[in-house]
């Protein structure tokens, strides 16, 4: 830095403690210029939360939003996005119900039925897709613009010019011992930067009609998506409709039982009075506990510490968030009982749920 630019630095330094602290009065500003600037800085704001909040309408998920603000560069690199790189919600739950419509079997009623459903919701996702690629790129991203371009350059001129005002007071309040040649030159900086500062937010705000624009573009968008959103869901309520009618309209069968094996308990030494070859199965993980005298032991072995625990019956694979994963023969400690279904317990450290019905409680909870 040069000596010139040293000196002006400690001016506007010297000014500025004198007016925070000595409560020294600078330079007033005219009050046109002051409307201006509480504008710009509303709008300053409001761009600011407008594109946070909309960002937040669009995937309430954080992770979601993260990957949405890549769309931009995204589209640069690949010409133009199909969709946003994330899954959402509704074509979720379209895999889900597809999935289980077609283990279920498409030519029963609700098997059918979830399938149509889940092939809806997930053209539905595409809509949604749409939604948020149109709202980032014509809404966000020129909201963005405003906030790196012009406000950005707004706020550099004020604070050219606030600097300019400060070296200009101080300059002003010596004078005589600053030639006032000095104070002359740092007069008309002031007023330089400041109409150079007043013209870019007039400017700003007198064509506001941009944003304006920008909004009409986030609604239009918003429409077309609710539309398509109607027309897809009202084609899935007629194909539920005749589904149910046809199913109403189709004769009851009744149930015919199938007839009862006969047990042989001719060789009682191989069988031990029960069918041969059978093979412990895990229970569904809601059910009841089944009753497997090959796999169920009554005893409760007791441990040293007497805390609660249990020994797997089955591996466990957790499938939802908060499950607590096992293999056979593991000894899990009791910490909690949900419900009739279902424990809470640790293993290796880990917290999480598990069903009941796939364990055999060794040390029982306290009542």
């Amino acid at each position: 830095m040069s000596v010139a630019g040293f000196k002006k630095q400690f001016y506007k330094a010297s000014q500025m403690v004198s007016e925070k602290v000595g409560g020294a009065e600078g330079t007033k500003l005219d009050e046109d210029f002051k409307d201006l600037e509480r504008k710009v800085d509303v709008t300053s704001k409001a761009v600011v939360e407008v594109i946070s909040k909309t960002s937040e309408y669009l995937q309430p998920n954080p992770a979601s939003r993260a990957k949405l603000s890549m769309l931009n560069t995204m589209s640069k690199i690949r010409g133009q996005v199909k969709n946003p790189g994330y899954p959402q919600a509704e074509g979720l739950l379209g895999e889900c119900m597809a999935k289980y419509g077609r283990e279920l079997g498409e030519e029963t009623n609700f098997g059918g039925a979830l399938v149509d459903a889940g092939e809806t919701m997930k053209r539905l996702a595409e809509v949604k897709d749409s939604l948020d690629i149109d709202v980032k790129q014509n809404f966000i991203d020129p909201l963005q613009g405003l906030c790196d371009k012009d406000l950005r350059e707004i706020q550099h001129h004020l604070k050219k010019m606030e600097g300019r005002r400060l070296d200009y007071d101080y300059k002003k309040k010596r004078q005589g011992k600053i030639p006032d040649e000095e104070v002359r030159q740092a007069l008309e900086k002031f007023h330089e930067s400041k109409e150079v500062a007043e013209t870019s937010m007039y400017n700003l705000l007198e064509t506001d009609i941009e944003q304006v624009s920008q909004l009409s573009s986030l609604v239009e968008s918003q429409v077309q998506y609710h539309k398509q959103a109607v027309q897809v869901l009202e084609e899935l309520s007629d194909t539920l409709r005749d589904r149910m009618s046809e199913a109403q309209s189709r004769p009851r069968r009744e149930y015919a039982p199938k007839p009862r094996p006969i047990l042989d308990f001719g060789d009682t030494e191989q069988t031990n009075g029960s069918y041969t070859n059978s093979t412990a199965v895990p229970p569904s993980r809601n059910s009841e506990p089944s009753f497997l005298p090959a796999r169920l032991s009554f005893r409760k072995h007791r441990l040293p510490s007497e805390q609660p625990c249990c020994k797997a019956l089955y591996d466990f694979e957790p499938e939802n968030e908060g499950e607590l994963g096992f293999k056979e023969g593991d000894i899990i400690t009791l910490t909690n009982q949900i419900d009739e279904n279902w424990y809470e317990g640790m293993l290796h450290g880990q917290s999480g749920f598990f069903p009941l019905n796939y364990v055999e409680v060794v040390v029982p909870l306290p009542h």
